[in-house]
């Protein structure tokens, strides 16, 4: 079935009212040729560019760790993680700084875009793949100006065994001198 099939299919009542939850307002972002959504509540701040601590051992979407103001935090790129090809550093990229199961890690974006303050009845259940594929991290697909955006639960974008190695790694970074 494609995509915009998938898409056009009438939401259910009981997804509608899932939906409703979802309503709000999302800080938008760049990757690739798609544009993302996070809730803006998960957001603590956008920052430049800046040095990384690349660290050895670590899955190749983790890019290092950064000291941001003293507090050294994870680093990972939403690229790669995803799947998509590295992309060089731009004066347009940046680092946003989230807060996933009580620790703060930055994600590196291509662009960010703007806040939208997306309604329910824009907000569409995310597409099926199947039982092979899994799309948990898809909260939903805003539908703002004829675009779609893609609203991402960060809490599920990386795995239970994932959050707990950044969050391992975070805390290390802390006890050292």
């Amino acid at each position: 079935m494609a995509r915009s099939a998938v898409l056009s299919e009438p939401v259910p009542g009981e997804d509608r009212a899932a939906m409703k939850k979802l309503e709000g307002k999302y800080l938008t972002f760049v990757l690739g040729e798609e544009e993302y959504g996070l809730d803006i509540t998960r957001v603590k701040e956008i920052i430049g560019v800046m040095e990384v601590t690349h660290l050895p051992k670590t899955p190749h979407f983790i890019k290092g760790v950064i000291n941001l103001r003293g507090k050294v935090i994870p680093l990972i790129d939403l690229r790669l993680k995803f799947g998509m090809q590295e992309a060089r550093y731009t004066r347009e990229t940046v680092f946003i700084v989230v807060e996933v199961s009580g620790v703060q890690m930055g994600i590196i974006v291509d662009t960010v875009k703007e806040v939208l303050d997306i309604r329910a009845a824009d907000i569409e259940p995310p597409p099926k793949f199947g039982t092979r594929l899994t799309a948990d991290f898809i909260l939903g697909m805003g539908k703002v100006a004829g675009k779609v955006k893609i609203l991402l639960d960060i809490e599920r974008v990386l795995t239970g065994e994932e959050a707990a190695m950044l969050s391992s790694l975070a805390e290390n970074m802390e006890d050292k001198p």
